[in-house]
């Protein structure tokens, strides 16, 4: 059964993390960019250093919205960005890369 909290969290919508995935769309489309199981992005092949900057601004960014809404929902920021990853799994553009908690890349 899922939690309140968790419903809750889900319910809402993801202005913070949403919002800096846009960011992404176009080096995600390029494929330069990938999504994490665990709501973070990641460089995917290879990149300029400007497109591995931003990855980590973006992060440095979900990192703080998931913090907040852990320490809210009182659930770890784990669960927030897993919650996070499949919205922003849905959300993102075609083409776009994910990787697995198993550590496999496979494309949308």
């Amino acid at each position: 059964m899922v939690s309140a909290g968790i419903f809750l969290l889900v319910l809402m919508p993801f202005t913070g993390a949403m919002g800096q995935s846009r960011l992404l769309d176009a080096p995600r489309m390029a494929g330069t960019v990938g999504e994490r199981f665990d709501g973070f992005a990641a460089v995917h092949g290879q990149a300029p250093a400007e497109i591995a900057q931003l990855v980590s601004q973006v992060n440095g960014e979900r990192r703080a919205v998931y913090a907040a809404r852990a320490a809210t929902d009182k659930i770890s920021v784990e669960a927030v960005g897993k919650i996070y990853a499949a919205e922003i799994m849905n959300s993102a553009p075609p083409k776009t890369w994910f990787l697995s908690e198993a550590g496999q890349w496979s494309q949308k």
